[in-house]
């Protein structure tokens, strides 16, 4: 079995982890933390875990954590940065669902997060953990950085295409819409019910952080620079992210539902769709897939490709646990093969 523990279990990200690893049959819970609630029991804050969990939350400290195989942080930016390091000297495996371990670039890092990065020594070692790009590194990790919501849309809807060079890299456009437990669970005035229900807009259509975690994953995969406009839209529902991408084609007499469908006939949770299809987020609620589909408007240059996941499995928790399973030699499914939750 494997011992983990979690750390930020009091947000959205961290509850949806909490259920996917109690239902996981390798994992033991050994440790759950949060300092605002050390000593109350998981199931007080979260009822809906009575008779699952039998944990109370514990201090993050250190020494809470010397039975663990793996340590999660479900945490805000600027938090796993500080503890991990101690966990990997003590040889325990660290997944982090925040940001502090995704830009290579301390200086970039740096920019866009408002802070200095304490452990910039660590940046090259993390694995980016994106299972449909980088397989082979997450076997070996033990330092992983597990990617964003929106960058997991958007990286495994144009990387197709960028591997393949059908499409003009310096002309991707990213339009995304995300649900409200995108923002977390702090309190904040735009996503307060009265504010986000029966309303929809864009926000940091300047820059979002997301932006440079998007665009080196693109580079990668393009084998060079790319520009990406990124724009991120709430949406008034509670889960899912759906990106709409456009790029323009290099050449059009291209079968890009073969060059789809090719690219991830393997990958248990990527399904390429049928020509024509129009997925949806609630096709992907709870589910840890990236649904897919591409059209050609009128027949012309620019290619349109439809990318929906559920922002807290595969766009968090669940790619987190599909991580874990790569990086501990278990089949990458073992605990997340449920279907999507409907209606």
């Amino acid at each position: 079995m494997i011992k983990a523990g979690l750390v930020g279990a009091t947000g959205y990200t961290g509850a949806e982890l909490l259920r996917l690893l109690l239902a996981h049959p390798q994992v033991q819970l050994a440790v759950i933390t949060s300092r605002a609630e050390s000593g109350r029991q998981v199931s007080e804050i979260f009822p809906w875990l009575g008779g699952h969990l039998d944990l109370a939350f514990q201090a993050p400290e250190p020494k809470n954590f010397q039975a663990c195989d793996v340590v999660f942080f479900a945490t805000p930016h600027a938090t796993a940065m500080h503890q991990a390091p101690a966990l990997l000297q003590a040889g325990i495996k660290v997944i982090d669902l925040s940001a502090d371990f995704r830009l290579q670039d301390a200086a970039l890092w740096a920019e866009w997060y408002g802070e200095r990065h304490v452990c910039p020594e660590l940046l090259s070692e993390a694995v980016y953990g994106l299972p449909e790009a980088n397989r082979e590194r997450i076997k070996t990790a033990r330092l992983l950085a597990n990617p964003g919501c929106y960058p997991t849309a958007v990286q495994l809807g144009f990387l197709p295409l960028l591997e393949g060079g059908l499409v003009e890299p310096r002309s991707l456009i990213a339009d995304a819409k995300s649900g409200v437990s995108g923002a977390g669970r702090k309190e904040a005035m735009a996503t307060q019910f009265c504010e986000s229900a029966d309303s929809f807009k864009a926000y940091s259509a300047a820059g979002h952080r997301h932006l440079p975690e998007i665009e080196q994953g693109l580079a990668a995969a393009n084998g060079g620079p790319v520009d990406l406009v990124f724009v991120p839209h709430l949406a008034p529902m509670i889960r899912g992210i759906h990106a709409t991408l456009y790029a323009r084609m290099r050449e059009v007499e291209v079968d890009l539902q073969a060059v789809f469908a090719q690219r991830y006939q393997a990958e248990p949770f990527v399904d390429v769709m049928p020509m024509g299809s129009h997925p949806d987020t609630r096709g992907v609620r709870g589910a840890n897939t990236c649904r897919l589909a591409w059209h050609r408007p009128q027949g012309g240059e620019t290619v349109v490709i439809l990318a929906v996941v559920d922002n807290l499995v595969k766009g968090a928790s669940g790619q987190a646990l599909q991580n874990m399973n790569i990086m501990f030699g278990l089949p990458e499914t073992t605990g997340l093969s449920l279907p999507a939750l409907a209606p």
